[in-house]
C-alpha cells in the first residue's frame, strides 16, 4: 500500500462510518511510533478542546469481532488531549483496516502529521522491516525516501543504549549520532558521547576525533598482527626486554641476520631511568 493510497483512505469518508465513540472505548495504536509526547502541548490542546470542541474526527480500526475495542490509526493526540480536557465522547471516522494497513498508516500519518524523534522514526522503519516482511527497498518506495535516508536512520538503532537516551532527549544530534557510529567499540563510543555533550563538540570537531581514533585502532590492531606473527623467540625476546626495562619493547627483524631493538619511553623521566638500566649517564 502506497503513501498516496494510504492519503486517500485517511482523508475520505467514503465506506466509513462517522460517529461518537465513548472514550473509554478507544485505544492507542501498537504500531504506534511515537512514544513520547510533550505535555504542554498536550495541556494546550487540553484547552482548545474544552473551549472549541474538536474539528478533526480522529479515525478508528472497526472492531473486531465481538470486541468492543476501537484501535486508532490516526489522532492519538487528540484522543490524549480530550482524555486530560474530561471528555467523553469523541467524534470518529470508522474504518475497516487489516493489521498491514493500520501499522502503515499509523506511521505515514506520524511521519507526514507529527515530527518524530530520530530514533522512534529508525523503531518505525524496523518496524515496517520486521513487521510487514519488507525490504529496505520496499520501505524507501512506500514512503517516497532514498534508500540511504532509511538506512541512517536504521543505523541509529546500532547505538549503545546510553546515547540512544542522549539523542532521544535532544543532548546530541542525529548528524553527532551518525558520526559516533563509525566507532565500534562500545565502552569507547558511550565515552566519547559524554565528552561531546559535556565539551559541546561540533559535529566537524567529532569527525576530526572519531578518524584520529580510528586511525590509532588501526595501527595498534596492525602490530598486534605483527607480534602474533612473530616466532615464538622474538616475542619471548619481546617480553623480556619489556620487562627489564619495564616500557614497551619491539624486535623488528629485517632479515634473518639482521633487525632492531625498539624501547619506547613516553617521558624524558622514562628516558632518564632506561638509560640508568643501560648504566648510561649524559652528564
Amino acid at each position: 500500500m502506497g503513501k498516496k493510497v494510504l492519503n486517500e483512505q485517511l482523508n475520505t469518508q467514503n465506506d466509513a462510518t462517522y460517529q461518537m465513540i465513548d472514550i473509554t472505548k478507544i485505544y492507542p495504536n501498537p504500531f504506534q511510533p511515537r512514544h513520547i509526547f510533550d505535555k504542554d502541548r498536550l495541556e494546550e490542546l487540553a484547552k482548545s478542546i474544552k473551549k472549541s470542541g474538536i474539528y478533526q474526527p480522529l479515525i478508528l480500526r472497526q472492531p473486531i469481532a465481538a470486541l468492543e475495542r476501537y484501535e486508532i490509526i490516526a489522532g492519538e493526540r487528540r484522543y490524549r488531549a480530550s482524555m486530560l480536557a474530561g471528555l467523553e465522547q469523541i467524534p470518529a471516522i470508522i474504518r475497516n483496516f487489516s493489521d498491514e494497513a493500520t501499522m502503515e498508516a499509523a506511521i505515514i500519518e506520524n511521519l507526514q502529521r507529527e515530527d518524530l524523534s530520530p530514533l522512534e522514526e529508525a523503531e518505525a522503519y524496523q518496524a515496517m522491516i520486521k513487521e510487514l516482511n519488507l525490504t529496505q527497498a520496499q520501505v524507501s518506495e512506500r514512503l517516497g525516501k532514498s534508500r540511504p535516508y532509511i538506512a541512517n536512520y536504521l543505523r541509529l538503532l546500532g547505538l549503545p543504549t546510553g546515547v540512544k537516551l542522549m539523542l532521544q532527549e535532544g543532548r546530541i544530534s542525529m548528524g553527532q549520532a551518525r558520526t559516533l557510529l563509525a566507532i565500534k567499540q562500545p565502552q569507547a563510543l558511550e565515552k566519547l558521547a559524554q565528552r561531546t555533550v559535556e565539551e559541546g563538540l561540533t559535529v566537524r570537531q567529532l569527525e576530526e576525533i572519531v578518524t584520529k581514533f580510528n586511525l590509532d585502532k588501526d595501527r595498534e590492531a596492525a602490530q598486534k598482527q605483527k607480534r602474533k606473527n612473530k616466532s615464538p623467540f622474538i616475542r619471548e625476546l619481546e617480553n623480556q626486554l619489556g620487562e627489564r626495562f619495564g616500557t614497551r619493547a619491539l624486535v623488528v627483524a629485517k632479515s634473518k641476520q639482521k633487525g632492531k631493538i625498539e624501547i619506547n619511553y613516553d617521558s624524558i623521566q622514562e628516558l632518564d631511568r632506561i638509560l640508568d638500566v643501560l648504566n648510561i649517564s649524559l652528564d
